[in-house]
């Protein structure tokens, strides 16, 4: 999966009407809420919205008949293999009916000119883990974590090491326990604090 890189933007006129898709990344339902107040034109006849989260999405048709717009914005961003993405679509009427297809192509064909030229990073599911190790390894397994992806949250001291708090990618952690255990020849523990991933690292 990817999101956004930053806020993007594009516009098209269709029989007289004018469109503009503005797309983001969002972390949350709070910042995707945001977002959509942020960039909807109060003075437009229409500001259509979609977001996606994980699982979790909402779509609005702002007055358009239902399932012409904010249906295909939705559509448009998981065309794109995209996540942790809100989309508004504000249409200025032009005059000219589009009818449901013309509608559903309008709106949906804005928001996909818009995610398509985006600039887009790799999303990777995170899990929570802890690496007690001794002081002997410590520098060792920060410089090998690091070449692999994994994130310190936060690094403390006991008598004879340390303990890290980690977020490393899903994907990654039988391996990365491989690895810590291979460096410290067994010295080393690297236990997962839970399997539910609690965010997404971006990859450079």
């Amino acid at each position: 999966m990817f999101t956004l890189q930053r806020i993007e933007t594009s516009t098209q006129e269709i029989k007289k009407s004018r469109f503009l898709a503005i797309a983001g990344p969002i972390d949350d339902e709070q910042s995707a809420k945001a977002f959509l107040v942020a960039h909807s034109d109060p003075t437009a006849n229409h500001n259509c919205w979609a977001w996606r989260i994980g699982q979790t999405y909402r779509f609005n048709d702002d007055g358009e008949p239902s399932g012409t717009a904010g249906k295909p914005i939705l559509a448009a961003i998981d065309g794109q293999s995209l996540d942790r993405v809100a989309a508004v679509v504000t249409r200025w009427f032009g005059g000219v009916l589009l009818g449901s297809g013309g509608l559903v192509r309008a709106y949906g064909g804005t928001a996909a000119l818009c995610l398509r030229g985006a600039e887009k990073i790799e999303l990777v599911e995170t899990l929570r883990a802890t690496i007690a190790c001794d002081f002997a390894d410590l520098a060792l397994i920060k410089a090998r974590l690091a070449a692999r992806g994994v994130t310190i949250a936060s690094e403390s001291f006991t008598d004879t090491g340390a303990v890290l708090a980690i977020g490393l990618p899903k994907d990654a952690a039988d391996a990365t326990r491989a690895l810590v255990s291979d460096l410290s020849r067994g010295r080393a523990i690297l236990s997962i604090e839970d399997r539910t991933p609690f965010s997404y690292y971006m990859s450079p």
